[in-house]
């Protein structure tokens, strides 16, 4: 009889491939809440953290990785003008509407912004000023997208910041975020990433939210609540400085 071949050793799984770490990083705000009071002049949201990794440039070795940093605010839509001469008039000309606009973008790192990520990695996150998705109707002229991103920047509202943030002992990190005395009011998302040749391995989101307290927001409530009790109430306040004006320059 034909030799009974022997049963075949079971296969034994192979144990899965240990997945690589990624690496730590902690970061946190100095406020969670800014407030605008009537003496509001602007301020400043420090953003700080650390992470397990070297960053910045480092000593006979190079540069380490990367770190950046992106806060803005929840887009709106928004309406850029052209202001043309009619007769010696100006009036409002040609506009393209921008859909999704946010009031203000701040964004940070240990290195220019073209340093840190491929030209192909800002693209695809929309990260940098000029990857903000800004798609307009009405007059499709590049201009215009110019004229806001300009608008925006005189304003302090959109900064890339040529200077980079601060390092200490090679892993802590701080940002200094300013915030100009007309942001918006509302929720804020900060985005802080860690950046290795060209990609982000890490990231947190931070947020904190910015609002009227006191009589500034009063002054707010009754603007939008009660917006022709507010007008004639600005009216009467402007006439009477007018009047006490007129009082004082005669007794002077």
């Amino acid at each position: 009889p034909a030799p009974i071949p022997a049963p075949a050793a079971p296969a034994l799984d192979q144990p899965p491939a240990p997945a690589t770490p990624r690496p730590a990083l902690v970061a946190e705000l100095s406020q969670a809440r800014v407030e605008i009071t009537t003496g509001f002049t602007g301020t400043e949201l420090l953003v700080f953290g650390a992470t397990d990794r070297l960053i910045g440039p480092q000593p006979g070795a190079g540069h380490g990785d990367d770190v950046l940093i992106v806060a803005q605010n929840a887009p709106q839509p928004m309406v850029v003008r052209r202001k043309i001469n009619v007769l010696g008039f100006w009036i409002n000309g040609p506009s393209a509407r921008f859909r999704s606009v946010p009031g203000v973008y701040l964004l940070a790192g240990t290195r220019p912004l073209n340093e840190m990520l491929s030209a192909e990695e800002r693209a695809t996150k929309r990260i940098g000023l000029a990857n903000l998705p800004l798609q307009s109707t009405g007059v499709q002229d590049p201009s215009y997208r110019e004229a806001l991103l300009k608008l925006k920047q005189d304003a302090h509202l959109w900064m890339e910041a040529d200077t980079p943030l601060h390092i200490a002992g090679a892993r802590l990190f701080s940002a200094r975020l300013p915030l100009p005395a007309t942001v918006q009011t509302g929720d804020y998302r900060v985005e802080v990433m860690l950046v290795r040749e060209g990609r982000i391995l890490a990231r947190q989101e931070l947020n904190f939210r910015v609002e009227r307290v006191g009589t500034a927001a009063s002054i707010s409530d009754v603007a939008r609540q009660e917006p022709l009790v507010y007008g004639v109430l600005c009216i009467l306040l402007a006439a009477f400085a007018g009047w006490m004006g007129s009082v004082l320059f005669r007794r002077s």
